[in-house]
């Protein structure tokens, strides 16, 4: 039994070295890749988060269990990008 695996062991020995060098540089380019991939998901939500106009808008209330008088359900969500209710604040010492 001992002699199979010594054998086994000394015939594999020679493509240890490649297949750990393969491994290795594998395992880096797909966490390279993860990284990258996650950073790119990352800056494409928020140019879209960016785009959610609330703070701007004249009833929004920044008060985080009231946060828009009008429509209190979408406020500062992707579906209030495009509210119809949206009205720009004219003179911010008002609100």
């Amino acid at each position: 039994m001992f002699k199979v695996i010594s054998f086994l062991i000394h015939g594999i020995q020679p493509f240890l070295i490649p297949i750990c060098f393969v491994g290795a540089w594998s395992v880096t380019i797909l966490v390279i890749f993860s990284l990258w991939t996650a950073a790119r998901d990352s800056v494409t939500t928020a140019k879209q988060m960016h785009q959610i106009p609330c703070t701007g808008c004249q009833f929004f209330t920044d008060n985080y269990r009231l946060k828009c008088t009008v429509r209190p359900s979408i406020a500062n969500t992707e579906e209030a990008i495009n509210c119809s209710d949206y009205q720009p604040k004219t003179n911010p010492y008002l609100y």
